[in-house]
């Protein structure tokens, strides 16, 4: 983070978004798909655990509360994903809806939207990378490696710090597959 010079990475969805703009942007139309590959929380009711390897089925917001009835399909955002099937039996992984927001932890009325959402995953940057992406018309997925149980035990933070490095090599193990699976196939074939 140069703007506030911290030293830490940037997280959250308005660094995906632009990151994500200006490589489309970039790219001006030489990719054919995005795979969005990083960590999340998981959901026990949804029977994630840590380590977990998820692909979505789509992506929402839970933070972007709009109380204004045209408004709020915008503020929730539902972006589908590119259906992976094929993928998801070929490296063993679950699939879910992964909800998006710019917080590490949640307060309830976060959490009553993110069941709302039916979501199995949790974020910081897939809603909007998969906005950023509908804006290009662009086909698009994640894989997403859980780290920390959002509706369990542990606090957030302490969990995640402590899974981290786990769900990093499992995640550095499953993208080359992930890659080998999707290149040279059409998105019906995935």
């Amino acid at each position: 983070d140069t703007v506030h010079d911290t030293g830490v990475d940037n997280v959250g969805t308005v660094p995906a978004a632009v990151a994500t703009f200006l490589a489309l942007q970039k790219l001006d139309g030489k990719a054919d798909l995005l795979i969005n590959a990083g960590t999340c929380g998981g959901f026990k009711a949804m029977d994630a655990h840590i380590g977990d390897v998820f692909l979505t089925t789509g992506a929402a917001n839970h933070d972007r509360r709009i109380p204004i009835p045209a408004f709020e399909p915008y503020g929730y955002g539902f972006v589908k994903s590119v259906s992976v099937p094929q993928l998801k039996a070929t490296i063993g992984a679950k699939e879910g809806v992964c909800t998006t927001g710019n917080s590490l932890d949640k307060h309830d009325i976060d959490e009553f939207h993110m069941k709302k959402n039916e979501a199995s995953v949790k974020d910081m940057e897939a809603a909007a990378i998969g906005w950023t992406c509908e804006l290009h018309k662009m086909p698009h997925f994640g894989i997403k490696v859980v780290t920390d149980i959002v509706d369990g035990d542990k606090p957030t933070q302490e969990e995640f710090l402590e899974n981290l490095q786990t769900a990093a090599k499992s995640l550095q193990e499953t993208l080359p597959k992930v890659i080998e699976h999707v290149c040279g196939r059409d998105h019906d074939e995935l």
